[in-house]
Protein backbone atom coordinates (compact mmCIF):
# COMPACT_ATOMS: atom_id res chain seq x y z
CA UNK A 1 0.00 0.00 0.00
CA UNK A 2 0.96 3.32 -0.76
CA UNK A 3 1.97 5.32 2.51
CA UNK A 4 -0.12 8.54 2.92
CA UNK A 5 1.94 11.26 4.49
CA UNK A 6 -0.14 14.71 5.80
CA UNK A 7 2.24 17.88 6.16
CA UNK A 8 0.15 20.09 8.38
CA UNK A 9 1.52 23.58 7.97
CA UNK A 10 4.11 23.95 5.35
CA UNK A 11 3.53 27.85 5.27
CA UNK A 12 5.85 27.47 8.78
CA UNK A 13 8.49 26.97 6.47
CA UNK A 14 9.73 29.80 3.64
CA UNK A 15 8.57 28.96 -0.13
CA UNK A 16 12.27 28.91 -1.28
CA UNK A 17 13.16 25.58 1.49
CA UNK A 18 13.17 22.68 -1.03
CA UNK A 19 11.46 19.67 0.60
CA UNK A 20 12.66 16.47 -1.58
CA UNK A 21 9.97 13.40 -2.13
CA UNK A 22 10.51 10.51 0.73
CA UNK A 23 12.20 7.41 -1.11
CA UNK A 24 9.26 5.18 -1.01
CA UNK A 25 6.04 5.17 -2.37
CA UNK A 26 3.63 7.89 -0.87
CA UNK A 27 1.35 10.13 -1.27
CA UNK A 28 2.00 13.32 0.31
CA UNK A 29 -1.00 15.96 1.25
CA UNK A 30 0.01 19.60 1.99
CA UNK A 31 -1.71 22.23 3.47
CA UNK A 32 -0.33 25.93 4.32
CA UNK A 33 -2.41 25.71 7.47
CA UNK A 34 -4.19 24.25 9.64
CA UNK A 35 -6.39 24.97 12.42
CA UNK A 36 -6.93 22.90 15.60
CA UNK A 37 -10.21 21.79 14.20
CA UNK A 38 -9.60 20.87 11.04
CA UNK A 39 -6.21 18.37 12.59
CA UNK A 40 -8.22 15.66 13.07
CA UNK A 41 -10.25 15.05 9.64
CA UNK A 42 -6.95 16.00 7.70
CA UNK A 43 -4.50 12.96 9.59
CA UNK A 44 -7.29 10.66 10.07
CA UNK A 45 -5.82 8.30 7.26
CA UNK A 46 -2.74 9.44 7.87
CA UNK A 47 0.63 7.08 8.31
CA UNK A 48 2.82 9.60 8.33
CA UNK A 49 2.39 13.48 10.06
CA UNK A 50 4.34 16.38 9.19
CA UNK A 51 3.91 18.88 11.73
CA UNK A 52 5.79 21.94 12.92
CA UNK A 53 3.67 24.03 15.01
CA UNK A 54 0.15 22.22 14.74
CA UNK A 55 -0.95 20.64 17.94
CA UNK A 56 -1.93 16.83 17.99
CA UNK A 57 -3.17 15.58 21.46
CA UNK A 58 -4.56 12.79 22.78
CA UNK A 59 -8.07 13.43 20.59
CA UNK A 60 -5.88 13.77 17.39
CA UNK A 61 -4.02 10.56 17.84
CA UNK A 62 -6.82 8.44 18.64
CA UNK A 63 -9.15 9.47 15.83
CA UNK A 64 -5.86 8.63 13.43
CA UNK A 65 -6.10 4.46 13.44
CA UNK A 66 -2.90 4.34 10.80
CA UNK A 67 -0.73 6.52 12.47
CA UNK A 68 2.95 5.37 13.08
CA UNK A 69 5.48 8.54 12.80
CA UNK A 70 4.63 12.32 13.45
CA UNK A 71 7.48 14.11 11.82
CA UNK A 72 7.85 17.35 13.84
CA UNK A 73 9.38 20.02 11.45
CA UNK A 74 11.57 21.65 14.36
CA UNK A 75 13.02 21.27 17.69
CA UNK A 76 10.57 21.46 20.22
CA UNK A 77 7.95 19.01 20.26
CA UNK A 78 5.72 20.62 23.07
CA UNK A 79 2.92 20.51 20.48
CA UNK A 80 2.44 16.96 20.42
CA UNK A 81 1.21 14.77 23.29
CA UNK A 82 4.08 12.52 23.91
CA UNK A 83 2.31 10.04 26.64
CA UNK A 84 -0.32 9.43 23.98
CA UNK A 85 1.62 8.99 21.17
CA UNK A 86 3.96 6.65 23.19
CA UNK A 87 0.78 4.13 24.68
CA UNK A 88 -0.14 3.93 20.76
CA UNK A 89 3.48 2.67 19.97
CA UNK A 90 3.58 6.01 17.37
CA UNK A 91 7.12 6.95 16.73
CA UNK A 92 7.65 10.87 17.22
CA UNK A 93 10.89 11.84 15.59
CA UNK A 94 12.07 15.54 15.56
CA UNK A 95 15.53 18.13 14.50
CA UNK A 96 18.30 18.29 16.12
CA UNK A 97 21.33 20.46 15.61
CA UNK A 98 20.54 22.65 12.14
CA UNK A 99 20.46 26.18 14.07
CA UNK A 100 24.37 25.75 15.48
CA UNK A 101 24.50 28.83 13.65
CA UNK A 102 21.56 31.04 12.49
CA UNK A 103 20.55 31.10 16.60
CA UNK A 104 23.94 32.06 17.69
CA UNK A 105 24.66 34.55 15.23
CA UNK A 106 21.18 36.51 15.58
CA UNK A 107 21.69 36.19 19.24
CA UNK A 108 24.91 38.58 18.36
CA UNK A 109 22.98 40.52 15.95
CA UNK A 110 21.04 41.80 18.91
CA UNK A 111 23.55 42.25 20.87
CA UNK A 112 25.06 44.31 18.76
CA UNK A 113 21.93 46.51 17.66
CA UNK A 114 21.35 46.86 21.42
CA UNK A 115 24.82 47.51 23.07
CA UNK A 116 25.40 49.86 20.17
CA UNK A 117 21.92 52.08 19.55
CA UNK A 118 22.29 50.80 16.06
CA UNK A 119 18.55 50.75 15.23
CA UNK A 120 17.67 54.11 17.73
CA UNK A 121 20.70 55.94 15.38
CA UNK A 122 19.41 54.76 12.19
CA UNK A 123 15.68 55.77 13.09
CA UNK A 124 17.34 59.30 14.02
CA UNK A 125 19.15 59.97 11.09
CA UNK A 126 15.75 59.26 8.77
CA UNK A 127 14.27 61.42 11.48
CA UNK A 128 17.08 64.54 10.30
CA UNK A 129 19.09 64.69 13.57
CA UNK A 130 22.14 64.07 11.99
CA UNK A 131 21.55 67.57 9.99
CA UNK A 132 19.69 68.81 12.79
CA UNK A 133 23.22 67.85 14.99
CA UNK A 134 25.27 69.99 12.60
CA UNK A 135 28.74 68.41 13.58
CA UNK A 136 30.24 65.33 11.36
CA UNK A 137 28.39 63.24 14.72
CA UNK A 138 26.23 63.28 17.79
CA UNK A 139 26.07 61.46 21.06
CA UNK A 140 22.19 61.01 21.65
CA UNK A 141 21.84 56.91 22.36
CA UNK A 142 24.83 54.58 24.24
CA UNK A 143 27.33 52.52 22.79
CA UNK A 144 29.37 50.08 24.66
CA UNK A 145 32.29 47.78 23.23
CA UNK A 146 31.84 43.43 23.79
CA UNK A 147 35.35 43.38 24.80
CA UNK A 148 36.07 43.09 28.57
CA UNK A 149 31.97 42.79 29.10
CA UNK A 150 30.64 39.64 30.80
CA UNK A 151 27.93 37.76 29.29
CA UNK A 152 25.92 34.95 31.10
CA UNK A 153 24.92 31.95 29.46
CA UNK A 154 21.39 29.90 30.68
CA UNK A 155 21.40 26.36 28.62
CA UNK A 156 24.73 25.10 28.02
CA UNK A 157 23.37 23.01 25.10
CA UNK A 158 25.08 22.62 21.20
CA UNK A 159 23.53 26.64 20.69
CA UNK A 160 24.73 28.17 24.05
CA UNK A 161 28.52 26.38 23.35
CA UNK A 162 28.21 27.85 19.93
CA UNK A 163 27.14 31.71 21.40
CA UNK A 164 30.23 31.14 24.02
CA UNK A 165 32.69 30.41 21.11
CA UNK A 166 31.42 34.04 19.32
CA UNK A 167 31.33 35.69 22.56
CA UNK A 168 35.37 34.86 22.91
CA UNK A 169 36.37 35.82 19.82
CA UNK A 170 34.97 39.08 21.13
CA UNK A 171 36.96 39.25 23.84
CA UNK A 172 34.02 38.71 26.56
CA UNK A 173 34.33 37.23 29.40
CA UNK A 174 31.90 34.19 29.46
CA UNK A 175 29.81 32.85 32.43
CA UNK A 176 28.13 29.38 32.02
CA UNK A 177 25.08 29.46 34.22
CA UNK A 178 24.29 25.95 37.17
CA UNK A 179 20.36 25.02 36.72
CA UNK A 180 18.68 27.52 38.78
CA UNK A 181 17.97 25.72 42.25
CA UNK A 182 21.46 23.41 41.68
CA UNK A 183 25.02 23.32 43.09
CA UNK A 184 28.32 21.17 42.67
CA UNK A 185 28.12 21.03 38.63
CA UNK A 186 31.88 21.43 38.41
CA UNK A 187 34.27 23.92 37.79
CA UNK A 188 33.32 25.75 34.09
CA UNK A 189 29.61 26.77 35.81
CA UNK A 190 28.79 29.96 37.96
CA UNK A 191 25.98 29.72 40.52
CA UNK A 192 22.91 30.93 38.62
CA UNK A 193 22.22 34.03 41.02
CA UNK A 194 25.92 35.35 40.29
CA UNK A 195 25.56 35.38 36.60
CA UNK A 196 22.65 37.42 37.28
CA UNK A 197 24.24 40.07 39.60
CA UNK A 198 27.87 39.73 37.46
CA UNK A 199 26.65 39.97 33.81
CA UNK A 200 26.51 42.68 31.43
CA UNK A 201 24.43 40.43 28.78
CA UNK A 202 22.39 37.72 29.91
CA UNK A 203 21.32 35.75 27.30
CA UNK A 204 18.98 32.53 27.39
CA UNK A 205 19.16 29.07 25.47
CA UNK A 206 17.86 26.82 27.46
CA UNK A 207 14.42 24.46 26.47
CA UNK A 208 10.86 25.08 27.76
CA UNK A 209 9.98 22.94 30.27
CA UNK A 210 8.38 23.09 33.78
CA UNK A 211 11.83 23.85 35.70
CA UNK A 212 12.39 26.46 33.36
CA UNK A 213 8.67 28.18 32.96
CA UNK A 214 9.22 31.92 34.12
CA UNK A 215 12.88 31.06 35.34
CA UNK A 216 13.36 34.43 34.98
CA UNK A 217 10.51 37.02 37.27
CA UNK A 218 10.46 39.48 39.27
CA UNK A 219 12.84 38.19 42.01
CA UNK A 220 15.74 37.43 38.99
CA UNK A 221 15.48 41.00 38.00
CA UNK A 222 15.91 42.54 41.61
CA UNK A 223 19.32 40.22 41.58
CA UNK A 224 20.13 42.29 38.03
CA UNK A 225 23.10 44.69 39.61
CA UNK A 226 24.82 45.47 36.31
CA UNK A 227 21.21 46.69 34.52
CA UNK A 228 22.18 44.21 31.77
CA UNK A 229 21.07 43.41 28.55
CA UNK A 230 18.67 40.14 28.08
CA UNK A 231 18.38 38.40 24.98
CA UNK A 232 15.87 35.12 24.28
CA UNK A 233 16.20 33.52 21.13
CA UNK A 234 15.05 30.29 22.99
CA UNK A 235 11.62 30.05 23.60
CA UNK A 236 8.51 32.09 25.18
CA UNK A 237 7.69 31.95 28.67
CA UNK A 238 11.17 31.28 30.13
CA UNK A 239 11.02 34.89 31.30
CA UNK A 240 7.97 36.18 32.93
CA UNK A 241 6.79 38.55 30.36
CA UNK A 242 4.60 40.72 32.95
CA UNK A 243 7.70 41.17 34.93
CA UNK A 244 9.68 41.84 32.13
CA UNK A 245 7.87 45.23 31.14
CA UNK A 246 8.24 46.13 34.64
CA UNK A 247 11.87 45.86 34.57
CA UNK A 248 12.46 47.41 31.81
CA UNK A 249 10.06 50.50 32.56
CA UNK A 250 12.15 50.59 36.22
CA UNK A 251 15.52 50.19 34.86
CA UNK A 252 16.48 46.95 36.26
CA UNK A 253 17.44 45.79 32.49
CA UNK A 254 19.37 48.14 29.90
CA UNK A 255 17.96 46.75 26.99
CA UNK A 256 15.86 43.85 26.07
CA UNK A 257 16.50 41.75 22.63
CA UNK A 258 13.81 38.97 22.14
CA UNK A 259 12.78 36.73 19.09
CA UNK A 260 10.03 34.75 21.07
CA UNK A 261 6.97 35.63 23.18
CA UNK A 262 4.37 33.00 24.83
CA UNK A 263 1.92 34.30 22.14
CA UNK A 264 2.71 33.89 18.61
CA UNK A 265 1.80 36.35 16.59
CA UNK A 266 2.11 39.02 19.31
CA UNK A 267 -1.26 40.07 19.51
CA UNK A 268 -3.00 43.63 20.41
CA UNK A 269 -3.56 42.83 23.86
CA UNK A 270 -0.30 41.35 25.15
CA UNK A 271 2.17 42.66 27.77
CA UNK A 272 5.04 43.09 25.34
CA UNK A 273 3.01 45.79 23.13
CA UNK A 274 3.75 48.23 26.15
CA UNK A 275 7.49 48.75 25.55
CA UNK A 276 8.37 47.43 21.91
CA UNK A 277 8.29 50.73 20.67
CA UNK A 278 11.06 51.84 23.37
CA UNK A 279 14.65 52.22 21.65
CA UNK A 280 16.02 49.80 24.14
CA UNK A 281 14.03 47.34 23.06
CA UNK A 282 13.89 44.75 19.86
CA UNK A 283 11.76 42.41 19.12
CA UNK A 284 12.06 39.99 15.89
CA UNK A 285 9.33 37.67 14.74
CA UNK A 286 10.72 34.05 15.64
CA UNK A 287 13.07 33.93 12.86
CA UNK A 288 16.45 33.23 15.01
CA UNK A 289 16.32 30.07 13.39
CA UNK A 290 15.33 30.69 9.81
CA UNK A 291 18.41 31.39 7.89
CA UNK A 292 18.21 30.16 4.25
CA UNK A 293 21.11 27.58 5.29
CA UNK A 294 19.18 26.30 8.39
CA UNK A 295 15.67 26.17 6.91
CA UNK A 296 17.15 23.96 4.48
CA UNK A 297 18.83 21.80 6.45
CA UNK A 298 16.20 21.30 8.80
CA UNK A 299 14.09 20.48 6.00
CA UNK A 300 16.66 17.59 4.14
CA UNK A 301 16.69 16.21 8.01
CA UNK A 302 12.93 16.10 8.47
CA UNK A 303 12.67 13.62 4.93
CA UNK A 304 16.10 11.86 6.26
CA UNK A 305 13.99 10.98 9.65
CA UNK A 306 11.21 9.92 7.47
CA UNK A 307 13.33 7.59 5.11
CA UNK A 308 14.77 6.49 8.15
CA UNK A 309 11.55 5.52 9.88
CA UNK A 310 10.91 3.61 7.25
CA UNK A 311 13.81 1.73 6.45
CA UNK A 312 13.38 0.48 9.93
CA UNK A 313 16.24 2.54 10.87
CA UNK A 314 14.52 5.56 12.85
CA UNK A 315 16.91 8.00 14.04
CA UNK A 316 16.53 11.51 16.31
CA UNK A 317 13.15 9.39 18.17
CA UNK A 318 12.10 11.24 21.34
Amino acid sequence: MTTQIVFLDRETLPPATVIRPPSFSHELHTYGRTEPSETASRIKEADIVITNKVRIGAEEIAASPNLKLIAVAATGTDVIDIAAAKVRGITVSNIRGYAINTVPEHTFALIMALRRSIVTYRESVIRGRWLEAQQFCYFDYPIFDLANSTLGIIGDGVLGKSVAKIADAFGMKVLFSDYKGTTGMGPLYTPFEKVLRQSDIITIHTPLLPTTYNLISTAEFAMMDRKPLLINTARGGIVDEKALVQAVKSEQVSGVGFDVVTVEPLPHDHVFNEIISMPNVILTPHVAWASAEATQGLADDLVDNIDAFMAQRPRNVL
